[in-house]
């Protein structure tokens, strides 16, 4: 009796486009080039391996990395990764060994090389890049007591953007450059480390670097890159930043135009001008938003009535305190005002109040045994710190130190460091529920600082395919379907891929292989992106 034909079919989805993309800037290669290794005992290379935690991290499947076996076990993976290899090969014992190699090497070393190849592939210009941290938290203790040795981040408390200050955390510092937001520098940190600090750190030991092998012209960042020490390391390159609203000289600035710019309240409206700080002559841009004021006025208000309440409060409760003599009253009364600068006291006399120790009423004529002086007056909130409020949170500063407005106008410095949104966006997308950031757990510090490269390697390879696919898209004049149906050339590649979500490979019998539900829309993007994701997803590939 002939055995019966058995059938197969594999998940493929949107991962050949990963890795089509991996390949196509030869990120495997270079790994495997750059970081000795016997290939003849290894069955999976460390370029291998990384392609593996890579698609794995962009499956968006919450599988954390030592279950890649089980993630890989319904997928192609031969056709993903590599012939011969299979899902078992990509055990937790090959992926630790890449990634203790990879440690070795250098972490920030390896993602430098990648990231210059990358941009240079894509032919992206990183004259302009922005720079920025964030912390992920993890489960784990680690080496949260312990001095770290030297080279390896300490994994611990310390101020959480992620509103879980009692996990221990693990920072990450990101220059990504201006086009497509791809990562050009990663750095681990450590858990309780400071901005300020560590940009200083970054800038000084790697900015020259960056001027030379990418022509970085600007650098933007948030405030905290506005530190005497920081712009005077960064004295050889350009800088756009936000002023800090903590010093002095930005609220005497804004108490001093605020009024003027908000002359129109619904308009918004700039003042630019000369400013020198930290001995460097720069260009200050004032602006006022009118949507900032909205937010300002709703915040300020609720605030100002709270604290003028008690206040209030406070001074009532003042008006029945008894003293001994008219002048320890006016010194309390005196000591008040000066302490309270959002109200006014309208003061009446001192009242003098006779007290008897006898109860019941005093008899005619009868001398009180002492006196109590009680302090009487009225209060009245102050309109002006209120509006000097509402005018500082309405308004900021930019700053920067090309002071030829023709060769950066006033628009273009807003514009750019609005732009700062591409590396934060970089942040939100690492720390999304459905990526491997929500499940970060691995044996050791050095590990952990591996995964934060793995990691930002995946935002590299997604930003890079989101941007070639949007260029290959309007170089040919063609459109892509977004979630309504619309034709457009700009679609995201979280789009894209839950586009090609449902894409299987059938395995036959006669070890031939059908791809299942593809459409004229796949199939146009394919051989837009060129023959390497054609191939991926044709039946040999």
């Amino acid at each position: 009796m002939q055995a019966p034909a058995f059938y197969r079919s594999q998940n493929l989805d949107h991962l050949g486009l990963v890795a089509a993309l991996y390949d196509e800037l030869g990120i495997g290669k270079l790994i495997d080039r750059l970081i000795p290794q016997d290939l003849e005992q290894r069955h999976v290379s460390i370029g291998q391996a990384v392609k593996a935690m890579v698609i794995n991290g962009l499956g968006f499947t919450q599988s954390p990395l030592y279950l890649t076996p089980h993630f890989f076990e319904n997928k192609p993976v031969e056709r993903l990764i590599a012939p011969h290899i299979k899902a078992e090969h990509l055990n937790d014992t090959t992926l630790g060994r890449a990634v203790d190699d990879i440690f070795k090497h250098g972490v920030s070393e390896v993602f430098a090389q990648i990231s210059m190849k990358t941009v240079k592939k894509l032919g992206l210009e990183c004259r302009i890049s922005h720079l920025d941290s964030s912390g992920f938290h993890t489960d784990g203790v680690y080496n949260s007591k312990d001095e770290p040795e030297e080279g390896v981040v300490q994994i611990t408390k310390g101020y959480s953007r992620d509103h879980r200050p009692d996990l221990n955390q693990i920072g990450l510092q990101l220059i990504c450059e201006h086009q497509a937001g791809i990562p050009l520098l990663m750095e681990p940190l450590n858990g309780n480390s400071v901005d300020k600090e560590s940009f200083h750190n970054l800038i000084k030991n790697h900015i020259h670097q960056l001027k030379e092998d990418v022509g970085l012209e600007y650098l933007i960042a948030d405030s905290a890159l506005y530190t005497t020490k920081i712009l005077q390391e960064l004295a050889d390159c350009l800088w756009i930043t936000r002023v800090p609203a903590t010093l002095k000289l930005t609220n005497e600035m804004i108490d001093a135009i605020a009024p003027e710019l908000m002359e129109t309240p619904d308009e918004k409206s700039v003042r630019s001008l000369c400013c020198n700080y930290a001995e460097i002559n720069q260009r200050w841009l004032v602006i006022y938003s009118p949507e900032s004021r909205q937010r300002a006025t709703k915040t300020i208000n609720r605030q100002w009535l709270k604290q003028t309440t008690a206040l209030h409060k406070a001074f009532q409760k003042l008006c029945l305190q008894n003293f001994s003599c008219q002048e320890d009253a006016e010194k309390a009364l005196k000591k008040f005002q000066e302490k309270e600068t959002l109200i006014e006291i309208i003061a009446e006399p001192i009242v003098k109040i006779a007290r008897y120790k006898a109860s019941g009423r005093p008899k005619k004529g009868q001398q009180p045994d002492s006196y109590d002086y009680q302090i009487r007056g009225s209060v009245m909130t102050l309109l002006e710190p209120r509006q000097k409020r509402i005018q500082r949170k309405s308004c900021y500063i930019l700053a920067t130190n090309q002071l030829d407005s023709e060769q950066l106008p006033d628009a273009e410095v807003m514009e750019l460091y609005k732009s700062q949104q591409k590396v934060e966006r970089g942040f939100r997308f690492m720390k999304d529920p459905l990526f491997m950031a929500s499940s970060l757990f691995l044996k050791s510090p050095k590990r952990m600082m591996v995964l934060m490269m793995i990691m930002t390697l995946c935002l590299l390879l997604y930003a890079a395919l989101e941007y070639r696919i949007r260029q290959s898209l309007q170089q040919a004049k063609k459109t892509f379907p977004n979630q309504k149906g619309h034709e457009i050339t700009n679609p995201t590649a979280r789009w894209v891929f839950q586009f090609f979500s449902g894409i299987h490979v059938l395995l036959l019998p006669d070890s031939q292989a059908l791809v299942l539900n593809m459409n004229s829309h796949h199939l146009l993007l394919l051989k837009l992106l060129g023959e390497k994701y054609e191939k991926l997803y044709s039946g040999d590939g």
